[in-house]
């Protein structure tokens, strides 16, 4: 079995359901699984470390994490059109791996979750599309051949999969939400299955 790498942060829970549905989709082409992995909070001041593995949810990613994964998966909630300072902070401490080649020619893919509609989604799945191009990614998107994408009304764009939580933060993404999602695990194992083959 190959592994995607399905990797997040999440603070309110929404990123982590999608990363999820994200990972069913991954389970759904034969010979491949999803590893899911976080990154840790930040905080302007650090007194003391965080554990090695949080107490509930996926476990940190460490650094053989992307060596080993097949395809990559990334995805944070929107901080005003951007992702959020703890995946930047991991993504920003990868000048090793880009320099070595980690990701190049692996597909990748985006994912976020915004608590309104116009809350800056295609922007954050766009940023956080360039460092996976520097490292030398393939980009994988939704294409329209996914019906539900011209369906939708709430998350789901052609840059990636998202969530819209609404103003009472709803973490639980919608059926079509869902379905998008499950399709962008099934589209980057796919391809990292025939690029393998």
């Amino acid at each position: 079995m190959a592994d995607i790498l399905v990797l997040y942060y999440s603070r309110g829970g929404s990123v982590a359901r999608l990363a999820r549905q994200i990972a069913r989709g991954v389970g759904e082409v034969e010979g491949m699984q999803a590893r899911l992995r976080t990154v840790p909070p930040v905080a302007p001041v650090t007194q003391t470390a965080m554990p090695p593995v949080p107490e509930d949810g996926a476990p940190f990613v460490q650094a053989q994490d992307l060596a080993e994964c097949a395809g990559l998966l990334l995805g944070s909630p929107t901080r005003f059109g951007n992702m959020a300072a703890p995946l930047k902070y991991f993504v920003d401490t990868l000048g090793a791996d880009w320099a070595s080649g980690t990701l190049a020619g692996k597909p990748a893919a985006v994912f976020t979750s915004t608590a309104s509609l116009h809350g800056g989604q295609e922007s954050t799945l766009l940023s956080m599309q360039l460092p996976l191009l520097h490292h030398g990614c393939l980009l994988v998107g939704i294409p329209f051949t996914e019906p539900a994408l011209s369906h939708t009304r709430s998350g789901g764009t052609p840059y990636g999969a998202s969530h819209v939580a609404g103003a009472g933060d709803d973490p639980q993404p919608s059926d079509e939400e869902a379905l998008l999602a499950r399709a962008l695990g099934r589209r980057v194992a796919d391809i990292a299955r025939r690029l393998a083959g």
